[in-house]
């Protein structure tokens, strides 16, 4: 009996909002009042994130070309402008900064279940300004801290396959910079990088930063030196394990690519990589061998300026080895003279006291070497 007393009221109370705005009877200002004492309440972040989840699932199942759909253009409206407003409670507006409360109410919210997920794999059915929002929106989220934690790490872990549709996103020219955007904030989470370093898609970079489409390539190009930058002992980990196969293809795919700027960034990638300190033994490494030699050579002899400075930066670790193999004293020797000329005439655009420096210690290695070093 107590259930059929609270049923009853539900359609009487929800009747006046059906009313039309002009109604017989009422009067604009009657009109006014009645917007005022109906007017909704504002939407918590826990409910705005609730609310888009519910039109993510929909938006999931549901498809333009199905005719029972009949109001689908308006509910995906409406989920662009809930994307719309979780991004204003991240980033604040043009009238109020973010709350801080607000955040971590919605970070919370939003990590608790698979609203990730859904978002993630919703991406190419909504417009590019919803694109736009959406990935702002997961950028933010990476940084939100909730009682001193990422829990955007935490979530990451527990499916961290969603990196594979990430990556894998480089192959849809529709989707690609806004997955690379998303992929670039995520590996901002060392455990996260380090699966994406050690996965299979590591090789599929070589290809992806060759792409035709400029954007795909140069935003593949950037998502790659994210990940071999950024976390310090990861990445001295993935090169020592995988040394042979990487700089085989490194070298072959990018540093003697026939793509003037995948040359360009791949040989300052590669200056980046072997002068940080955490790779040294890596360093020694690729300083020991003739065939990363010759093709540094090689990259000496470019008639652009930007990819000679970069590669004498590489270079000079070849000669600045104080344990140099024989084959690369025997190569140098051969070479010292056309060296030694080409070092003569060797400037930067703008002065450089340190370039000076180097070029001065490298030239007097040089020039210190003699045949008899071969032996």
């Amino acid at each position: 009996m107590l259930s059929r007393r609270l049923s009853s009221p539900i359609p009487i109370r929800s009747s006046p909002l059906q009313l039309p705005e002009n109604a017989s009877g009422s009067s604009g200002s009657g009109d006014a009042k009645m917007k005022v004492l109906f007017k909704s309440k504002p939407r918590t972040p826990v409910d705005l994130v609730r609310q888009t989840r519910e039109f993510l699932i929909y938006a999931e199942h549901s498809s333009d070309s199905d005719p029972r759909e009949s109001k689908r253009e308006e509910k995906m409206v409406e989920l662009s402008k809930l994307i719309r407003d979780l991004k204003h409670v991240l980033y604040g507006n043009s009238e109020a900064e973010p709350v801080a409360e607000a955040c971590t109410q919605l970070t919370q919210e939003f990590f608790r279940e698979n609203t990730l997920r859904l978002l993630i794999s919703c991406l190419p059915k909504f417009s590019l300004e919803t694109r736009k929002d959406a990935t702002q929106v997961v950028a933010n989220l990476q940084r939100q801290q909730v009682q001193s934690r990422l829990i955007a790490c935490d979530y990451l872990e527990a499916n961290i396959d969603l990196m594979d549709i990430l990556v894998a996103g480089y192959d849809n020219a529709d989707m690609a910079l806004h997955y690379g955007s998303m992929l670039r904030e995520c590996i901002r989470h060392q455990s996260v990088a380090k699966y994406v370093l050690e996965s299979e898609h590591m090789k599929r970079f070589f290809e992806y930063i060759q792409f035709p489409n400029f954007d795909i390539a140069a935003d593949a190009a950037a998502t790659f030196k994210e990940l071999l930058t950024r976390h310090k002992s990861t990445v001295a980990e993935f090169l020592s394990k995988n040394y042979d196969w990487f700089f085989a293809e490194y070298n072959s795919k990018l540093l003697e690519s026939a793509n003037y700027i995948t040359r360009r960034q791949a040989v300052k990638l590669l200056g980046d990589i072997l002068l940080d300190r955490s790779n040294s033994a890596v360093m020694t490494r690729y300083v020991s061998s003739r065939d990363n030699l010759r093709i540094l050579m090689n990259l000496l002899r470019e008639t652009s300026k930007s990819i000679q400075i970069e590669a004498f930066h590489v270079f000079k670790l070849f000669a600045a080895n104080q344990n140099k193999p024989p084959d690369i004293v025997g190569i140098l020797v051969a070479n010292k003279s056309k060296l030694l000329r080409l070092f003569a005439d060797f400037k930067t655009d703008k002065e450089d006291e340190q370039f000076e420096a180097d070029k001065a210690q490298v030239v007097k290695e040089i020039a210190a070497l003699e045949p008899k070093d071969r032996s």
